[in-house]
C-alpha cells in the first residue's frame, strides 16, 4: 500500500485547444443526428431509466488527504441522482450497455471549478472502472461514428485503422464492454474512472451498495423502482488516490488502479429516499461543482468542451 502523493501532474499538449476545437465540429454534427430522430435531448446517456431524492452524509474523522471541498468537514447535503443508459439511442432498457450513475449534491458552497460560486457538486460515474481509449480524439472519432454509422460502422472503422490483428482485439474490448453483466443499480459498484481534485490530493470517486440487491427484473428501469418502493438503497461514497505515476496514472484511464497499491478510502454514505424526482431540465456535467474538486487529465478536460455542446444542443 503507497501513500497518497500530492505530485500529480497533468500534460497539457500545445494544440489541445485545436483538436478540442474540431472535435466540437464532430459532436456538433452527430448531436444534430441524434435530435432529429428522437427529438432534443442529451448526446450520451439520452435515455432515463430513474430519477431519485437522495441525501448525502459526509463522515467524521476523514484522513487528512480527503478532507477538502465537499469532504472537508462532517454533514449531510440534499441531493438529486440520475440513472441511465450511455448509449445516444432511446433502446430497450434490457438492451447491454453502459450504465450511468451522476449525482448532485447540493447545498455546497465554495469557489468553482469555471469560476465564480458553487452551489451543489456533481460527479459523473459508470458501471466501469476503466476507458476503452485513452484519449479525447479517439474517444470523439468513436462515439460520433457510432452516432452515424451504428456499431457496424465502428468495427469497419477500427479493423481500417489498426489492421485485422489491431482491429480484432479492439472489437472485443468493445464487445466485451458494451456486453458486461449488469447486476442492476442496487448491485453494481460506479466509478468516475477520470480522476478530480481533492484539495491538494486526486482521486477517483466510486459508489458502493453497501448491502447489495441483486437486481428481479430484466428491465433494470422497473427493478430499481420497486426497490426504491420498498425503502431506501444506500451506497458507501469512497475515494481511491493517486500515488504514483506508474501505479494510478492521471493521463491513462485504460489503466485500473490497484487496491493493493491504492485502496479505497469511505468518506460519506449516498442514501437514495424515493424515485421521482424531476432531473431531465437539470444538467449533470463534471465540471459543475467545487474547484476543490476540478476534474484531471485531457479527457475530462475535453469532457468541459463536449458537456457545454451537449447542453447548448438541448436548449
Amino acid at each position: 500500500m503507497n501513500a497518497p502523493s500530492t505530485a500529480w501532474k497533468e500534460i497539457i499538449a500545445p494544440d489541445e485547444a485545436e483538436r478540442f476545437a474540431r472535435q466540437s465540429d464532430l459532436i456538433r454534427a452527430a448531436h444534430a443526428f441524434k435530435n432529429a430522430k428522437y427529438g432534443k435531448g442529451r448526446f450520451l446517456h439520452r435515455k432515463p431509466l430513474l430519477a431519485a431524492r437522495a441525501k448525502v452524509e459526509i463522515f467524521d474523522n476523514l484522513p487528512e488527504p480527503a478532507r477538502a471541498g465537499l469532504f472537508e468537514r462532517p454533514g449531510e447535503y440534499e441531493a438529486l441522482v440520475r440513472l441511465s443508459n450511455g448509449a445516444f439511442d432511446l433502446q430497450a432498457n434490457t438492451k447491454p450497455d453502459i450504465r450511468g450513475f451522476a449525482l448532485k449534491v447540493l447545498g455546497v458552497s465554495g469557489p468553482a471549478a469555471l469560476g465564480g460560486t458553487a452551489d451543489h457538486q456533481d460527479f459523473l460515474l459508470i458501471n466501469h472502472d476503466t476507458f476503452l481509449v485513452r484519449t479525447s480524439d479517439e474517444f470523439i472519432a468513436q462515439v460520433t461514428l457510432m452516432a452515424h454509422k451504428g456499431e457496424l460502422g465502428l468495427v469497419w472503422m477500427l479493423f481500417k485503422t489498426y489492421g485485422l490483428g489491431g482491429g480484432l482485439q479492439r472489437v472485443k474490448r468493445v464487445l466485451a464492454t458494451l456486453g458486461k453483466s449488469f447486476p442492476g443499480f442496487a448491485a453494481e459498484t460506479f466509478s468516475t474512472v477520470l480522476p478530480v481534485a481533492i484539495g491538494d490530493y486526486a482521486a477517483r470517486v466510486r459508489v458502493k451498495p453497501r448491502t447489495p440487491m441483486p437486481r428481479g427484473s430484466a428491465d433494470i428501469a422497473a427493478d430499481m423502482a420497486a426497490k426504491l418502493a420498498q425503502g431506501e438503497v444506500v451506497y458507501d461514497i469512497e475515494l481511491q488516490f493517486f500515488v504514483d505515476e506508474a501505479v494510478t496514472p492521471i493521463e491513462d484511464p485504460t489503466v485500473a488502479w490497484p487496491e493493493a497499491a491504492s485502496p479505497f478510502v469511505k468518506v460519506g454514505a449516498l442514501t437514495l429516499l424515493a424515485a421521482g424526482a424531476d432531473v431531465e431540465g437539470l444538467a449533470f456535467d463534471p465540471w459543475s461543482g467545487l474547484a476543490a474538486h476540478r476534474p484531471l487529465g485531457e479527457l475530462m478536460r475535453a469532457r468541459k468542451v463536449a458537456y457545454y455542446l451537449s447542453q447548448a444542443g438541448r436548449s
